[in-house]
């Protein structure tokens, strides 16, 4: 199987566009179901190339059972995606006559509410990194465009200079799978980052001017997502934060924040790069009290 797993992994490169981090997360989810097959290959009579046209919808659950006793439902539910993808590929190349996960139900994870900070704790927040040094400089540039623009952590270290427009107040943003995508600037951001790039030039980098980095460390390096997620964790708990946060709650904290100012859901799934609305639609829940509001107030049947 493990010669099927390195053409499933070059059809997901070449063909998929997948990045380094989905198609590793693919292979450790393939490769341990190949060990549970190896492990119990006297139940399952499926070990080898030779056997796979012998699983089993019935060895599939087997699997999801032995997982139940160590993973949460959300990552079950992703392990069985990641098997459903490599079946699936072997289905369309003929390896074997018939997908034996497609009959297999996905578990249902509990529902996540996404945490998000009040309009005074991301302002609280923002303005946390108050010397003007250049780390200080550049730590508050990022944190105003993540809430200006509802930016991935990966996608903010992943910003070279030229991504950026100032002059037209836009940034060019690659998201997940390499899409990418337009996003407009805010003035508080947009005022930020100039200040930042005031001093940025001083710090020496190896890089070539393509692909400078946007934001770096202090040794001239290309920030890593780590580096902003203690950064931000510094600066929540100055902020005398009771709660830990995270990096994706300020894209949390965006999406929320248009949505309860009026936001088409629509315009925000594009502003956030989702490929479903109903990931989107994640945030609808938070702003209830809201459109209930506004349900009142326009309904032509909700007074009467």
């Amino acid at each position: 199987m493990k010669s099927l797993l390195e053409r499933f992994d070059a059809y997901l490169f070449a063909v998929k566009n997948a990045s380094v981090h989905t198609r590793k997360a693919y292979r450790s989810d393939i490769e341990e179901f190949i060990a549970f097959l190896r492990e119990n290959q006297n139940n399952t009579g499926a070990e080898g190339d030779s056997g796979i046209d012998g699983i089993s919808p019935l060895i599939v659950r087997e699997f999801l059972a032995y997982l139940h006793k160590k993973n949460a439902k959300t990552t079950i539910a992703r392990k069985l995606a990641s098997l459903r993808a490599f079946f699936r590929f072997l289905a369309k190349e003929g390896v074997i006559s018939s997908n034996p996960t497609q009959t297999v139900s996905s578990p249902k994870p509990a529902k996540h509410v996404p945490t998000f900070l009040s309009i005074d704790e991301i302002f609280s927040l923002i303005e946390q990194p108050d010397k003007d040094d250049i780390l200080s400089r550049r730590d508050r540039a990022i944190l105003e465009l993540m809430y200006s623009c509802g930016l991935r952590v990966s996608e903010v270290v992943g910003l070279n200079e030229d991504n950026l427009a100032l002059e037209e107040g836009m940034i060019k943003v690659t998201g997940k799978g390499g899409k990418e995508r337009l996003l407009p600037i805010g003035t508080k951001a947009r005022e930020a980052i100039e200040n930042y790039l005031r001093t940025r030039n001083s710090l020496e980098t190896k890089e070539t001017e393509r692909d400078r980095a946007l934001f770096v460390n202090r040794r001239g390096g290309r920030l890593t997502t780590r580096s902003v997620a203690r950064m931000i964790h510094k600066y929540a708990g100055r902020a005398s934060f009771f709660r830990p946060v995270h990096p994706h709650a300020i894209r949390h904290t965006f999406a929320t924040h248009l949505l309860d100012a009026g936001a088409d859901l629509r315009a925000i799934q594009e502003l956030l790069g989702h490929s479903s609305l109903s990931t989107t639609q994640r945030y609808t829940h938070i702003s209830i009290d809201r459109l209930m509001e506004v349900y009142d107030k326009s309904h032509p049947r909700a007074k009467t």
